[in-house]
């Protein structure tokens, strides 16, 4: 496979999970809305209090495993291994129906503990969990299918999946929270809990269709391979499977973790600041509630490329081939660069108008506009982590991460507690944290591959997203009286400006747009008649 198509199908995959992650968030919003009209913050309290259980026993159980999966599958495809690839599946199939039927189990039946022990604190909350037993299972399951197929770098069936899962999962959750109301709010929160179940059961069998078309693809291709090749050992197997997804479920606590530390300091610190405990923990939700969620949004396109980088780069370091993995390492970095300029500056100066049109709390402004830094740097660790994980080294970013979590924690400590900071302070260390890691990780990334981030790469859209940001502070100027109207022709203005500026200071080139799948080379011939792009 050339260089071209290779580059062509990683970013293929990445567009493509990109879409389906849109889609997923754009339902969850709307399910919760209509989800807390029905349950009333009574209802989602104890709906929420299985969660943490739940998101812990699928962590455990199979976070990880995908990437594990999907790295030795990719190697084995490099070699021409088909046989080889589909016993890394039977093997990683067996492994996880147990890990799965053990911890769906545990939480089956260990509900009474949890509940008994107070650890639960509200009796109530049982059913919840009884109904998120099942979901654990078929999460877990389905990990090994999606695992496999990201190994081929087919991208569709996570992303069907992902929005099967997410369509019936909210359909379950309101219409049997709208049913068992009548019986009351335990059985009403217990039925939205079953939506978890229900969606990932679907996803499953989505994701055994794509499986069952690909086996019968390469029917072929198996049965001529030559039978006398050695069969890896199970054990050797799943020995290199928890090798590489020990890391990379470790790297997901991670986040409860951090997300712990920040509620043990930031209201703390912030009281040593001289806010009382109720401004305290309104900063607190500013930060955590407003400004982290839409940090991720913006980095929705970055998280996906991860995905679809792994397998890719896995692919080229099994050929040995350095310069197609430096080449795929440029463009998955260049791509994030020039995502993620714009997406900072715009939320940068859209901060205090954004806070009061989706939360209506413009107190959430400073630190939002604050955090939008953290965009970039977001970006570039999650790229960086993802061409860590498909050279094999899945333990660094997680190490990287403990470091930077400390780092985090001495910030934060110390900025939280300045008056003249505060939650900015939070939010300073915050994307502390994000640069640490992504740093770091770029130094081992240089150390593995001798890849570095051009100057050109990083100015370019620097001076464009400048200028774009240029051109929202003059529209905001002169909307001032507006509303959210605005935003709205900010927007319409940021999308051109940065383009064109883009395109004038060369960051974007003709391979460019010959990359992007589908709309690319239709954006190249629009060009080309406005008398750009020339050959």
């Amino acid at each position: 496979m050339s260089n071209s198509n290779a580059n062509n199908k990683f970013l293929k995959g990445t567009l493509i999970l990109s879409i389906s992650s849109i889609v997923v968030k754009v339902i969850g919003a709307l399910n919760w809305i209509i989800l807390s009209r029905v349950l009333g913050g009574e209802g989602i309290g104890l709906y929420q209090m299985g969660f943490p259980i739940y998101l812990m026993a699928i962590t455990v159980s199979s976070a990880g495993i995908p990437v594990a999966i999907s790295i030795i599958t990719a190697e084995k495809l490099a070699n021409k291994d088909y046989r080889g690839a589909k016993r890394v599946f039977n093997v990683s199939l067996k492994l996880l129906l147990v890990s799965g039927l053990l911890f769906s189990s545990a939480l089956l039946f260990g509900a009474n503990f949890l509940i008994d022990n107070h650890i639960i604190r509200d009796a109530r909350a049982y059913w919840s969990i009884i109904a998120l037993a099942p979901a654990v299972f078929f999460v877990t399951f389905l990990a090994s299918f999606r695992g496999y197929l990201q190994g081929w770098q087919i991208m569709t069936p996570t992303a069907v999946s992902e929005c099967v899962e997410q369509i019936v999962r909210v359909i379950t959750m309101l219409v049997f929270a709208d049913l068992l109301m009548p019986y009351g709010l335990a059985a009403a929160s217990g039925g939205a809990s079953m939506g978890a179940g229900a969606g990932a059961f679907c996803a499953l069998l989505v994701l055994m269709w794509f499986y069952r078309r690909l086996k019968n693809r390469l029917r072929e291709e198996m049965a001529a391979q030559d039978d006398s090749a050695p069969i890896e050992p199970a054990g050797h197997i799943i020995k290199r499977l928890l090798l590489l997804a020990l890391p990379v479920s470790l790297s997901s606590l991670m986040l409860p973790i951090g997300a712990n530390l920040d509620l043990l300091i930031v209201p703390q610190r912030l009281e040593v600041a001289g806010f009382d405990v109720r401004h305290a923990t309104e900063l607190f939700g500013y930060l955590t509630g407003m400004a982290v969620p839409l940090v991720n949004l913006a980095t929705i396109f970055t998280a996906a490329m991860t995905i679809s980088l792994v397998p890719s780069i896995s692919e080229s370091r099994t050929l040995n081939d350095l310069s197609g993995l430096r080449e795929k390492v440029r463009i998955a970095f260049r791509v994030a660069m020039i995502i993620t300029f714009p997406c900072f500056v715009g939320l940068f100066f859209l901060a205090e108008k954004v806070a009061a049109l989706i939360y209506n709390a413009p107190g959430a402004a400073p630190a939002i506009q604050t955090m939008s830094i953290g965009i970039l740097f977001l970006g570039l660790h999650q790229i960086s982590t993802g061409v860590l994980q498909g050279l094999g080294k899945t333990a660094i970013p997680v190490i990287n991460m403990i470091a930077a979590c400390i780092v985090k924690v001495i910030i934060s400590w110390i900025f939280t507690a300045v008056p003249e900071l505060g939650i900015r302070g939070a939010s300073m260390a915050t994307v502390a944290d994000f640069a640490f890691a992504a740093i770091i990780n770029m130094f081992f990334i240089y150390r593995l591959t001798g890849f570095t981030l051009s100057i050109g790469s990083v100015i370019r859209p620097c001076i464009a997203a400048a200028i774009m940001g240029a051109a929202i502070y003059g529209v905001l100027f002169v909307t001032q009286s507006m509303g959210a109207w605005s935003i709205l022709l900010a927007m319409i203005v940021a999308v051109p400006s940065y383009a064109l500026a883009l395109m004038a200071s060369g960051g974007l080139v003709r391979e460019d747009l010959e990359n992007i799948p589908f709309l690319g080379r239709k954006l190249l011939a629009i060009g080309q008649k406005a008398g750009m792009f020339k050959a």
